[in-house]
């Protein structure tokens, strides 16, 4: 445990989170960090919002019974749905929630024309609205939900041809109208920016929105010195409400390294102690 002794909690619906789970741990090496994918309940995108809220708040309750100080919702699904909730609901604890990175997106594009790759619930959720409509004026968004992705990417599928076909299906149209500027709006698909990169073109920016998630949860950490400040590097450890062996698997290849990993089992609508 580092020299705080201070454990940063991250959960996604599966293993999307790790993707910004692996630029906090970039920026922040020390940090102690908990993650938990939902692997359950995996995708959030097509659940309602009442029932990704449900989701939610339980995974921060049991995040918390673990240590954590400050909750990242590394999921721009639960971000939309449940964020302002878990504030309310959890006031004595910080959160960092995800918004699609529009007003970036609106600020560098040379066309003004934006595609936004995001879920269904995401585009739903008051927040995409919101941000829409304050960052994206004079600006044109092509958006798309990308069905079947997150399956694929959960499946480690990063570059296969279903994948390929799905990501293709989605740009090529956005392509015709002339985008300069990708947005991701979903914490799995950073996992196929290469892919993405290698449809779009080289004029074609892909924002991924982790780095500045990064530098959030970096801000958050300071005031009540929770900041980790020895030199070792922090404790990882890894929870999955599915089967722990792919899991395992995967996490080499999405993170670049692993630790322990526990599998948790859902007892109705509540995580055990």
């Amino acid at each position: 445990m580092s020299e705080t002794g201070v454990q940063v909690g991250v959960f996604d619906s599966g293993v999307g989170g790790l993707s910004v789970l692996r630029a906090i741990r970039s920026l922040l090496p020390a940090q102690d960090l908990l993650y938990f994918g939902d692997q359950a309940h995996v995708p959030y995108g097509p659940r309602s919002l009442e029932e990704v809220r449900t989701f939610s708040e339980e995974i921060t309750r049991f995040l918390l019974r673990r240590g954590a100080k400050l909750v990242v919702v590394a999921c721009n699904t639960a971000s939309a749905a449940a964020l302002q909730h878990l504030r309310l609901t959890f006031p004595e604890i910080p959160f960092v929630g995800m918004e699609p990175a529009v007003k970036p997106a609106a600020e560098t594009s040379r066309t003004h024309r934006v595609g936004v790759l995001a879920t269904p619930a995401t585009f739903q959720g008051a927040l995409y609205a919101s941000v829409v409509e304050r960052f994206a004026s004079g600006t044109t968004i092509f958006q798309d939900t990308l069905p079947g992705l997150v399956h694929e990417i959960e499946a480690g599928r990063l570059a296969g041809a279903e994948t390929r076909r799905i990501l293709e299906t989605a740009l090529r149209p956005m392509l015709a109208e002339q985008i300069d500027t990708v947005v991701l709006g979903c914490t799995h698909y950073p996992f196929v920016i290469p892919l993405i990169q290698e449809i779009v073109g080289p004029s074609v920016q892909v924002i991924d929105p982790a780095p500045a998630i990064a530098r959030q949860t970096r801000r958050l950490l300071q005031p009540p010195g929770y900041l980790a400040q020895d030199q070792a590097s922090g404790s990882l450890h890894f929870f999955t409400s599915g089967a722990a062996r792919p899991f395992i698997k995967i996490l080499p290849r999405l993170l670049g390294e692993s630790g322990p990993v526990e599998a948790v089992r859902w007892d109705g609508l509540n995580l055990p102690d």
